[in-house]
């Protein structure tokens, strides 16, 4: 995750690995698209995904990365 993605989640009051563990990356998606007043691409929604998964201490290294959250 590159420094856009670190300001989204300081943006939406993120500032420890710790604060996203039981969220909901589906509204964090939304508010993130509220926030900016406009759409976001889905894969942010993927990565968010992604770091939920992280924060709740998942390990399976092809759920970290990702584009593997990707619903199909």
């Amino acid at each position: 995750m590159g420094p856009r993605t670190t300001e989204d989640f300081l943006d939406l009051g993120y500032t420890t690995i710790e604060d996203l563990r039981g969220e909901d990356p589906e509204a964090m998606y939304e508010r993130l698209m509220q926030l900016r007043g406009r759409y976001i691409d889905r894969c942010q929604l993927y990565v968010f995904r992604c770091a939920v998964y992280y924060a709740g201490d998942g390990r399976d290294p092809e759920k970290l990365k990702w584009w593997n959250w990707k619903v199909k």
